[in-house]
């Protein structure tokens, strides 16, 4: 075997090795960290006292209650930067290809196809997403999950709004583009590939619950295999984020009128 044929192996398993260490950098830095800590508020619990069962979370809490602008700043920069997971695996992905623009296909040639794709991917994931919570929470194994506790003040519904895309750019840049990118570019094979997206997915909500878990691994498969298959992510942010919105600022308007919410 000739010299530069054994540099360029070098050369690939170096490079290979480098991506693998800045998957685990990246997701150790975002929901790789929020899926450890996911499993371990499940079983945390699950051996308490009521189970799943009789367990709450609150997935926008007030942070300075009876003080509403402090409670408003603290959102605004747990909003700011639940985004830099996001940028930063925009900035690594830059180093390797020309465009991460082209690579995530957010050109403005399709704004009105990818707005359509993204309500429907929303109503796909949506409806049946509601008939796994309330068939999670009958059987004992999903926690009653309180989208927001924000005091009803004017600028409750704005955060609720932004926190949604929030949710939808970090997740969807971060746990499909990103990593599904990485990982073929590891060589992965593309079942392999949609497999890890969505179980990740999944996991990093096991604090809702096991209901959840599937849910959400259900609908990482589904936009996995879309961003791989048409290569745009724009849709999944719409698509996430109208979940959010819905989510959220349904519970902030309706809860109190709609009985399996309590």
């Amino acid at each position: 075997m000739t010299e530069p044929l054994l540099a360029t192996e070098a050369e690939t398993a170096r490079k290979a090795r480098q991506t693998r260490i800045e998957i685990l950098l990246v997701l150790g830095l975002s929901f790789g960290r929020s899926a450890v800590r996911a499993i371990v508020d499940l079983l945390n619990t699950a051996t308490s006292q009521g189970g799943l069962a009789g367990a709450t979370t609150t997935l926008n809490p007030t942070q300075a209650p009876g003080r509403p602008w402090f409670d408003l700043a603290y959102n605004l920069v747990d909003i700011f930067f639940g985004l830099v997971p996001a940028f930063l695996a925009i900035h690594l992905l830059a180093r390797d290809h020309l465009s991460v623009r082209a690579l995530f296909g957010l050109d403005r040639t399709r704004r009105g196809p990818d707005a359509l794709t993204g309500v429907g991917l929303a109503a796909l994931i949506g409806i049946p997403g509601i008939g796994l919570y309330v068939l999670g929470r009958h059987l004992g194994i999903g926690v009653q999950v309180v989208a927001t506790d924000l005091p009803k003040i004017w600028w409750e519904i704005p955060v609720l709004i932004l926190s949604a895309i929030q949710n939808g750019i970090s997740e969807e840049v971060v746990v499909v583009g990103y990593l599904t990118t990485r990982l073929t570019e590891l060589k992965w094979r593309l079942p392999a590939v949609i497999v890890a997206s969505a179980l990740l997915r999944g996991s990093y909500h096991l604090y809702q619950g096991i209901g959840a878990f599937f849910g959400n691994a259900a609908m990482g498969v589904v936009f996995a295999y879309f961003y791989r298959r048409f290569g745009r992510v724009l849709p999944l942010i719409i698509a996430h984020s109208i979940l959010d919105i819905i989510t959220f600022v349904g519970y902030a308007l309706f809860a109190k009128y709609i009985p399996f919410l309590h």
